[in-house]
């Protein structure tokens, strides 16, 4: 198991947000085998079928509350009945195709969302360590061939993009204003972002997603539909971006540095960031066949050709670094669909649980 958490959440409470989607279920059953004291407050799973179902999740949470994230009442209740040492901030509209179609609940959820989380930490008047998830779409994109640092402009073409980097100037102004890193000894809080790059994995059906859409369209014996196969993406597995936010809280639980308390990128390694097509091409051999075709339309949404992340300041300050290429991430991936699309009753909890144990062993 990592140094950086073995024993970091054991006995912790932790109020998750978002535990019924794909990224924060598997954080629920990894927090679970730390030892940790999981309550999860999210809307109901938004796909069928969803991981949260196949693997079990709801039978490992301490408390599972089915909520909005925009009831700021319901989210302060739930909030102090948890009495959380750690906050893990992920519920959101996640996706960029619905931002389109749904924007004021897409601006709502992602931005006023996560002020009804930060007040309620703030009325609590506890200290607890915080974790505010936004994304690699929070930044400005000028399709730069480097990738962007923490320090770099907050933007957004899109709602979904503008609304996380919306969400991380809330979270700055909630720490410049209330919860200061200076002032630890007063107030306890520590708040601290963190931006992922595009996650694959096992247990994500949603739409719109391309491992997701091509696990569709081979299940069937179809060609896998490709929007925008010249895109350049960060692609990486769900556990390395967990891993981080773990590495991150566990930092902060130990340590009242004010330096921890900031913003932090979560990527691959430069060579992981690749065009769709190549992506594709990986994930259709690792599924044993199949073909795709190009679908792209000019007529479409606009979406960035080109987005990378620098994660040298995790790399140099943080420790922390991926373990699974691109190409172990696909084949994991693949292998978890395969399993689940299989003709048995497969144990998904046991398939995540097996993916999370090799990984940690990786040095």
């Amino acid at each position: 198991m990592s140094a950086a958490f073995a024993d970091a959440f054991r006995g912790r409470s932790v109020f998750l947000t978002g535990h019924t989607g794909f990224k924060g279920s598997w954080l629920a059953v990894w927090l679970h085998r730390l030892g940790a004291r999981v309550t999860g407050y999210a809307l109901p799973p938004p796909t069928e079928p969803s991981n949260f179902v196949v693997s079990g999740v709801r039978d490992l949470l301490a408390a599972h509350h089915e909520a909005d994230l925009r009831d700021a009442a319901r989210v302060a209740q739930a909030l102090q009945a948890t009495d959380p040492d750690i906050v893990f901030h992920l519920a959101a509209q996640a996706l960029v195709s619905d931002s389109y179609d749904r924007p004021r609940e897409t601006f709502e959820t992602n931005i006023l969302g996560t002020v009804n989380v930060l007040e309620a930490i703030r009325a609590r008047g506890k200290p607890c360590v915080v974790v505010v998830v936004t994304s690699d779409k929070c930044y400005e994109n000028r399709e730069h061939v480097w990738g962007y640092r923490e320090c770099d402009p907050m933007g957004g073409h899109d709602p979904y993009s503008a609304s996380k980097g919306a969400a991380e100037i809330v979270t700055a102004a909630y720490r410049h204003s209330f919860f200061s890193p200076l002032r630890l000894g007063e107030h306890g809080v520590k708040l601290a972002t963190a931006r992922a790059g595009n996650v694959i994995g096992g247990g994500d059906w949603a739409k719109d997603r391309i491992l997701c859409d091509a696990v569709r369209a081979l299940a069937a014996g179809r060609p896998v539909p490709v929007r925008n196969p010249h895109a350049v993406r960060p692609w990486q597995h769900v556990l390395e971006p967990l891993s981080g936010y773990l590495t991150l809280a566990a930092r902060l639980l130990a340590s009242d540095d004010p330096v921890w308390c900031e913003a932090w990128n979560f990527g691959p390694l430069p060579g992981d960031d690749i065009p769709v097509r190549q992506l594709v091409d990986l994930f259709v051999s690792a599924w044993g066949g199949g073909s795709w075709e190009d679908k792209s339309d000019h007529r479409q949404p606009h979406e960035a050709g080109l987005l990378r992340l620098s994660i040298d300041k995790a790399i140099g300050r943080l420790g922390w670094r991926p373990r699974w290429n691109v190409a172990e991430a696909v084949r994991r991936t693949a292998t978890w669909y395969r399993l689940a699309h299989g003709d048995a009753r497969p144990d998904m909890r046991r398939a995540s649980l097996g993916d999370i144990a090799a990984y940690e062993v990786v040095q």
